[in-house]
């Protein structure tokens, strides 16, 4: 008899799967990262056609085979439309995703990483915050909550604004984090910290930051 659950999460990637059929990546509260099966999920008409798309956060009804999960239905509740009708805003959020796949393992609790990607791509739908701000702030609370962030460089003339921006960073709760805005050298030097911290610990590149480092 097949065993469902229900869990929340976000879809961070998604890959054709012979005709019809998608395999996703998901970040959920309950189970951290998780790869699934949706059948049909690429025939016009299917339920599940737009709910295994990129960005889709919602209630997922999945039930566990021998070897993987298989999603059978989805409530979504937000599919964050608004970044599909903003290139620069896009592929933001296509960096944020393959971040948070990065840096999130199946079976971890991943809440907190599942709820700062939540909250930062719900900013980049914000007009009246920089999108150049919200990718420092997801990259540093990112290295924060994986326990990498060594906090302010001891090198460097630093204004104490940006002291203050990185310190609010590194404590202040998810939900507050989108709060302040910053002038453009404090801006310019919270890039210089996230870019150094980025290339020292992370092993690896990412297609979209190339992508919005050109934009």
């Amino acid at each position: 008899m097949q065993e469902y659950i229900q869990i929340t999460g976000m879809v961070l990637k998604v890959e054709p799967i012979g005709e019809y059929d998608r395999r996703i990546v998901m970040l959920t509260r309950e189970k951290g990262k998780i790869s699934a099966f949706a059948r049909g999920a690429r025939k016009q008409g299917s339920r599940l056609l737009a709910a295994t798309n990129p960005f889709s956060f919602g209630e997922f009804k999945v039930y566990v085979g021998r070897n993987s999960y298989n999603v059978m239905d989805a409530s979504i509740s937000n599919y964050f439309e608004g970044l599909r009708e903003d290139f620069e805003g896009a592929y933001y959020g296509m960096y944020f995703l393959e971040l948070t796949d990065y840096y999130t393992r199946e079976n971890n609790d991943e809440k907190e990483m599942l709820k700062l990607l939540y909250q930062s791509l719900r900013a980049l739908m914000h007009e009246g915050l920089s999108n150049r701000l919200i990718r420092y702030i997801f990259e540093m609370k990112a290295m924060v909550l994986n326990g990498e962030f060594p906090g302010m460089p001891a090198e460097g003339e630093w204004d104490i604004s940006t002291e203050y921006a990185v310190s609010y960073i590194t404590h202040s709760s998810v939900e507050k984090l989108y709060t302040f805005t910053v002038t453009p050298e404090v801006l310019g030097q919270l890039g210089e910290i996230a870019d150094d911290y980025r290339r020292r610990y992370l092993d690896r590149t990412f297609k979209s930051l190339e992508i919005v480092d050109n934009l």
